[in-house]
């Protein structure tokens, strides 16, 4: 997609260690340590079984709330297909992370931050974030914060409706079981890989760690309509600007949550590989500038060779 930047406010963070201090008058060392990036621990195995369905997991109900929701989901997407939406006039949109390109994998898998503390404050807004999608598959695995539905996790179904097809919220059960910590918070990982490629049938998985297997979270099989050859796996927002200050309200709200995703891994000829500079860049440019986003303190971390980011504060 040529993503379009309309503004928004992209939550960067830097868990960077400080190196040792210099003398004012020395010239720099090149041998001085680079800064420690996060590291996380082993993710879940791919090829691990597959057992069962999501706990909690339920068809998203077909209600105002979730129709608005829905109805701002849609709008980010036409923004980036660079189509005009009515409502973008008071809304800002923006995204940020790496986009798998087509032909390079059947199938995505990475590990998710959440933080069910995270509250948005403005009613308009929400934060899909950290949201994935594979090349040509059928749904796209979204973090959704806002007030309209609260926070949760979607199935979006781009194969059929075009609309969030199941969801599951971030309650307690949720996070004794499909979630690990991860530099310091809470994550849940995600597989997305396509069963049946006569069909484009394509399954969504959560890792269960509890069982050490992967549960079912949505199969739909059909033809992609997001119109983007690509997939992604990125931080997005939609967000008002609050006028007492200048920034977007999740500046603020969001002031001490990180986004984060980890071992992201494509599926190439039967075997998981990190992705990689060569099939997946960092869009719309790999160093934003946090004013753009509406939050001049966001900072943007390319934690590993495309294949690890955090958003943060």
């Amino acid at each position: 997609m040529q993503r379009r930047t309309l503004l928004a406010c992209v939550l960067p963070t830097v868990l960077l260690t400080a190196l040792a201090a210099a003398p004012a008058t020395a010239a720099p060392d090149p041998t001085a340590p680079v800064p420690a990036r996060p590291t996380a621990p082993a993710s879940p195995d791919p090829t691990a079984p597959k057992i069962g369905h999501v706990a909690g997991a339920r068809p998203v109900p077909h209600d105002a709330r979730t129709a608005k929701a829905a109805r701002a989901f849609r709008e980010l997407h036409d923004a980036r297909l660079g189509r005009t939406a009515p409502a973008l006039r008071e809304q800002v949109h923006e995204f940020w992370g790496v986009e798998p390109a087509a032909g390079t994998h059947d199938g995505i898998v990475a590990t998710h931050s959440v933080d069910p503390s995270y509250q948005v404050s403005y009613s308009d807004d929400f934060t899909y974030a950290p949201t994935t999608k594979a090349a040509s598959s059928c749904m796209e695995v979204t973090t959704v914060y806002s007030q309209a539905v609260g926070n949760e996790l979607w199935a979006w179904d781009w194969c059929g409706s075009g609309g969030p097809a199941v969801e599951i919220p971030m309650d307690a059960s949720f996070q004794r079981t499909y979630t690990t910590q991860v530099n310091g918070h809470a994550a849940y990982t995600v597989q997305l890989v396509r069963t049946n490629p006569s069909t484009n049938a394509w399954t969504a998985y959560l890792y269960n760690y509890t069982t050490g297997a992967w549960s079912s979270f949505f199969s739909k099989s059909g033809t992609d309509t997001s119109a983007l050859s690509y997939g992604w796996d990125i931080f997005e927002i939609y967000a008002s600007r609050d006028p007492s200050t200048g920034n977007a309200y999740y500046c603020q709200d969001a002031k001490n949550v990180v986004f984060e995703s980890s071992s992201i891994k494509l599926r190439r000829n039967g075997a998981w590989v990190p992705a990689s500079p060569s099939d997946s860049p960092w869009q719309p440019v790999a160093t934003p500038n946090p004013s753009d986003y509406l939050c001049p303190t966001l900072t943007f971390t390319r934690a590993g060779a495309n294949d690890h980011w955090l958003v943060g504060q």
